[in-house]
């Protein structure tokens, strides 16, 4: 006799709100660790239990993500002393965070296990950094290198740097309204005890940077850092039991692709991201849209990636991202901060799991800013974003963030305060 169910667990309605973030942890950010990706990875886990208020034998899936460096899952869990019940470690930079949190919910709903640690452990600036350099450079150029170094493609920045190109042709985006997200994140980093870079600047510095990659200058680059990053995913059921304050995950992107993606200026428009196509999952999914964001993360190893990003999820129309980020908007005290603790570009760079930290912590209302503790051990806010203040967003409940790995990939997630 089959079985049947009043409740259509296919449908998106179903998982919305049924899963959240109940513990963060990271290392600090800095340029020589004087760790092991592995030591890094086994302290941002543990920091995440601690914060979520559980023991290490309380977690029994992990999940990790590493492009050329990191460390295995089982290495982590092993000197936890964590027994797992399911791991998987995936190749994947800048897309992956979000689309493993989609991965834990399956997990759980599976009933393959039942607390997932998700994390990320680079040393990006001491051992492997992106362009090719560093002390583990002597790489084999292979798969996909071997068509792109031809072309002069290496690094992000030149790879990426035809998109930015062509929407500055397309729609007049000019350099100085995209240097504007580098000097606001500076501003909220100002405000981040963590950030690697706190000192504030301006979009003359960042004009006045030299050029990296046409139209890249060094100030619109992110900043590379060594550092763990780690997030603890469970049932919203479990969570309430937890110490804090439920964020709640709404719905989920994962690695959703252009038409193309080796060469995906060779489908469809240039200056078009993959957020195009993702925002037709993410929105729907999450029974929200772009005007019910209150915080946005979207991914920043350049100036231009926001820019792109919060054009094609639909916060304003294509060719008015260069407007929307140079108006004010994406400042904290705007209609829609962005990168509140000053993103890659300014605390760190970690393929994206520090913005998704971040705004855990903004929907807990307990950002970590150099604002004073209570009585209460929480965080009295002043929402005074001057330098050197507050970096709380006020009465915020529901968030997105925007993860990106090249213009033909993205992931994304909402999440509410519960």
């Amino acid at each position: 006799m089959p079985v049947t169910s009043d409740i259509d667990a296919t449908s998106p309605k179903y998982l919305r709100d049924k899963y959240a973030i109940i513990g963060v942890g990271e290392t600090p950010y800095l340029r020589g660790s004087g760790k092991t990706t592995r030591a890094l990875a086994t302290i941002a886990v543990r920091n995440a239990i601690s914060d979520a208020g559980l023991k290490p034998a309380d977690v029994d899936g992990m999940l990790s993500y590493q492009s050329g460096d990191s460390t295995f899952s089982p290495f982590v869990a092993g000197d936890l002393g964590i027994r797992l019940n399911f791991y998987m470690d995936v190749f994947g930079g800048g897309s992956s965070t979000e689309a493993l949190v989609g991965m834990a919910i399956g997990l759980i709903e599976a009933g393959m296990c039942k607390v997932v640690a998700i994390f990320r452990a680079m040393n990006g600036y001491s051992q492997v950094r992106i362009g090719g350099t560093g002390a583990r450079a002597a790489a084999p150029i292979s798969g996909d290198m071997l068509h792109n170094r031809a072309y002069g493609w290496q690094s992000a920045g030149q790879s990426f740097s035809p998109t930015f190109m062509r929407h500055m042709y397309d729609y007049g985006t000019r350099p100085e309204q995209v240097a504007a997200v580098k000097a606001i994140h500076s501003e909220h980093a100002s405000n981040n005890p963590k950030a690697y870079y706190k000192e504030r600047v301006t979009v003359a510095d960042v004009l006045a940077s030299r050029i990296i990659c046409k139209p890249l200058h060094l100030l619109d680059c992110c900043v590379e850092t060594d550092n763990g990053n780690a997030i603890i995913v469970t049932s919203a059921d479990r969570a309430r039991d937890c110490r804090h304050p439920l964020v709640l995950i709404r719905g989920v992107v994962g690695r959703c692709n252009k038409p193309r993606l080796d060469m995906h200026y060779q489908h469809g428009p240039i200056s078009t991201v993959a957020g195009r196509y993702a925002r037709d999952i993410l929105w729907p999914n999450s029974g929200v849209g772009p005007e019910d964001i209150d915080v946005t993360g979207s991914y920043d190893a350049f100036t231009f990636t926001t820019m792109l990003q919060l054009e094609d999820y639909g916060f304003c129309k294509k060719g008015e991202g260069g407007d929307y980020v140079s108006d004010g908007t994406i400042r904290l005290g705007g209609r829609r901060p962005n990168n509140t603790s000053g993103g890659h570009l300014c605390e760190g760079y970690t393929h994206g799991i520090n913005m998704v930290i971040e705004n855990v912590r903004q929907l807990r209302h307990d950002a970590d800013d150099s604002c004073p503790t209570g009585p209460d051990g929480r965080r009295q806010h002043t929402f005074d974003y001057r330098e050197g203040g507050c970096r709380q967003v006020k009465n915020v409940e529901v968030t997105a963030n925007l993860g990106w790995a090249m213009p033909a990939t993205g992931s994304a997630m909402v999440m509410r305060r519960g």
